[in-house]
Parts: C-alpha cells; sequence; structure tokens
C-alpha cells in the first residue's frame, strides 16, 4: 500500500473535523526546509542560488519543531536544499514523529547511507528519495554522473533496514513516456512503497529555463503514460483525483495555503514554489496573504504549474466532498481517453513580478548587522 492504512485514517479524520468545523483554509502538509545548502546544483532547480551567506544559515532544532506546531499540520515534508546537510536533523526528525506528525524526508539520496544508522524506523518517517527516470535521464537532471546508481543502492540498503521508501519523480519536456513507463516498472521492482509525481515548475531562478511543460503537454505527457500503466501494479503516493487532474480529467483551482512553507526567511508568501514575501508567523500567513492574487488564472507565474504542492490539497478536499466520484476514479486508474476538461480562464490573470533580490538583499543587510558570534553555522558536510 502507498500510504499506510493508519495515516490514511489519521489524515482523513484531520480533514474532516476541518470540514466540519467550517473551516475554508487549512494546511494539510508542512513543507520544512530546515536549510537551501545542496550537494548538487541541478538545472532545474530554483531553491539553491543564494548568496553563501545565506545557504550558510540552519533553522535551528527549536526554530523547526515551534514551527510543525505552530502549523498543525498532519504532514511535514522536510526538503531544501539537501536535509542530511543539517548537522541536527536526526534531532529535528524525531521530535516531529515523537508529535505523531508523518514526517517524508526528501533527499538526494549522496548521504543517505553514510547517515542512516542515527535514524531508526517509524512508522511515521517515510524517506522520500529523489530519482527523475532512468540512469541517464537523472543524471543528466542532476547534472551529475552516477547518482542515479548510487541513489539505487541507498534505496536498497534502507529498505533492507526496515524503513519506508517512496520515490519522488519530476518530469520535464522531452520525457518520453515509454521510457517513463520503463523507469516506474525498475522502481516498483526495488520494493518502494509509492512513487510521488509531479511536473516540474518554471522556477524563474533555475539555469534552465527550456524544458519546462506547459499545461497541455503535461495533460498529454500524463495520459500517455499512465496509458501505458495499464496492469503495471503501479503504486503512487497521491490521490487519484490529483493523478485524474494530471491527466487532464479535473478543472482544479490550486490551493497554496494547503502546503505552507517555512523556511530561513519565514513563512513564504504564498506557497512552496513563489516566494513573494514572508510571515513571521503561521497565522500572520493564513491572515494577511492575498489568497485571491494567485494561482492558474490570477497570476502569470502560476499560468503552467501543476505541481503537487499546489493541487494535491485542492484533490484532497474534493475527494472528501465527492467520495463517490473518488472511489470510481481510484478503482478505473485516471482517464486516458476523450475530451479533457475546461481550462480555467487566463484572460484577467495579473503580470508577473519579479522580487526575488530584495528578499535577499534584506537578509543579507541583516546578517551583516548581526554579531558575529549569531553568524557561525554548521559547516557543509
Amino acid at each position: 500500500m502507498a500510504v499506510t492504512l493508519r495515516q490514511q485514517v489519521d489524515v482523513g479524520w484531520y480533514v474532516v473535523k476541518q470540514h466540519l468545523r467550517g473551516v475554508k483554509r487549512y494546511p494539510l502538509v508542512m513543507m520544512l526546509e530546515p536549510l537551501f545548502r545542496c550537494n548538487l546544483a541541478c538545472a532545474g532547480c530554483g531553491k539553491i542560488d543564494y548568496p553563501d551567506a545565506i545557504l550558510n544559515q540552519r533553522l535551528s532544532v527549536e526554530q523547526c519543531l515551534e514551527s510543525v506546531d505552530e502549523c498543525g499540520a498532519p504532514i511535514v515534508s522536510i526538503a531544501g536544499g539537501e536535509p542530511l546537510l543539517h548537522r541536527e536533523i536526526v534531532q529535528i526528525v524525531e521530535g516531529i514523529t515523537a508529535r505523531r506528525k508523518y514526517v517524508y524526508l526528501c533527499t538526494n539520496a549522496l548521504l543517505l547511507e553514510k547517515k542512516i544508522d542515527q535514524f531508526k524506523p517509524s512508522p511515521y518517517l517515510t524517506w522520500s528519495v529523489h530519482l527523475d527516470g532512468n540512469r541517464d535521464e537523472h543524471d543528466k537532471s542532476v547534472c551529475q554522473a552516477g547518482v542515479y546508481d548510487r541513489a539505487v543502492a541507498a534505496i536498497k540498503v534502507i529498505k533492507e533496514r526496515g524503513f519506508r521508501v517512496t520515490i519522488n519523480c519530476t518530469l520535464f519536456d522531452g520525457a518520453e513516456p515509454s521510457s517513463v513507463a520503463s523507469f516506474f516498472d525498475q522502481v516498483m521492482a526495488l520494493g518502494v512503497d509509492g512513487m510521488s509525481i509531479s511536473p516540474g515548475y518554471a522556477y524563474e531562478r533555475a539555469p534552465d529555463q527550456e524544458h519546462f511543460l506547459s499545461r497541455r503537454r503535461t495533460k498529454e505527457l500524463f495520459r500517455d503514460i499512465f496509458r501505458l500503466g495499464r496492469g503495471r501494479k503501479w503504486q503512487f503516493n497521491q490521490s487519484s483525483l490529483f493523478l485524474d487532474f494530471l491527466a487532464g480529467n479535473q478543472t482544479y483551482h490550486c490551493t497554496p495555503w494547503g502546503n505552507p512553507t517555512r523556511n530561513y526567511f519565514g513563512w513564504q508568501r504564498p506557497c512552496y514554489l513563489i516566494g513573494e514575501g514572508y510571515a513571521k508567523t503561521f497565522a500572520e500567513l493564513m491572515e494577511s496573504t492575498d489568497w485571491d492574487s494567485y494561482g492558474t488564472g490570477n497570476y502569470e507565474k502560476c499560468a503552467n504549474c501543476m505541481v503537487h504542492s499546489g493541487y494535491e490539497a485542492t484533490a484532497v478536499n474534493d475527494s472528501v466532498r465527492h467520495p463517490l466520484k473518488t472511489l470510481m476514479t481510484g478503482l478505473r486508474g485516471p482517464r486516458t481517453e476523450g475530451e479533457m476538461a475546461p481550462e480555467v480562464s487566463f484572460e484577467h490573470q495579473r503580470p508577473a513580478e519579479y522580487m526575488f533580490s530584495r528578499h535577499v538583499e534584506g537578509a543579507l543587510a541583516r546578517l551583516q548587522q548581526a554579531p558575529a558570534a549569531n553568524k557561525a553555522v554548521d559547516a557543509a558536510e
């Protein structure tokens, strides 16, 4: 089972309670970035192009756990950067799982075999290993040879140790459906517990701007992949309605508050993918963000986005409202033939604004004013 029954029950009950209470906006998955530093430099990444003074910063254990408590989401996805570079990552994970939150610890796996002895299997801990295709495709994506083989070797080790493992696969323009299907077969043969898939988001600061998918191309690609997947027993770590959305069968608006992000700058507005301001507290993020200014059809930066961090929460909400549709979609799988669902209107979307340099300059100014003692951080391993 891609998602354990315990997690399904706990998260399902959490969602139902929000609906019974009439809560319009609530978090489903908290995105925690305890650092931005990474030991790879992927061409499609928009998370690591900060000055060294910022890349050297870390959220403390206390800051991480306070943020988890403040947010209250039942699932915490720890990303970055590469979380295993954080010297206190074990304490962070243990602190969160002790709260009975479900942790997905995202990693490129380069440090996994070195660090695995520091972790203990838990029903609340899942390793999410980043793999973007077969050997050649993944190594090209991460701009370094040999990473795929090291990741596969690490997956085998941690599965032998009794850990839950999923893979996180991001697809870009040029992906071949037959190659992706073969890759999914290989991954399932490794014994992973599930796969999370998503089209790449066109980060404005990513070095490679030529290989991000348009919405139409995304839908066509996933229809082709799912068509090849009939009878192959792939296990996805995502809701059936989100997969159906990727195949162009659901007209959804994104739910950016469903995956709030906490990082060095604060609580990121409006979502994990776009940083256009930061709130000091989670309450401030929820109460003062102009949510209607963002999302596909509202904002140019969101035009081609179909990423799980924006739409999985939408699909989950739809699942609660329409359980029969959810059941039928889960049984038959995503529809791969026929007309696609209507697209949202782009008629009134506002033009993109570019604010990245302003946030970085402000952070650098604060660091320069801080006492030298506060600047000391763990060296990257």
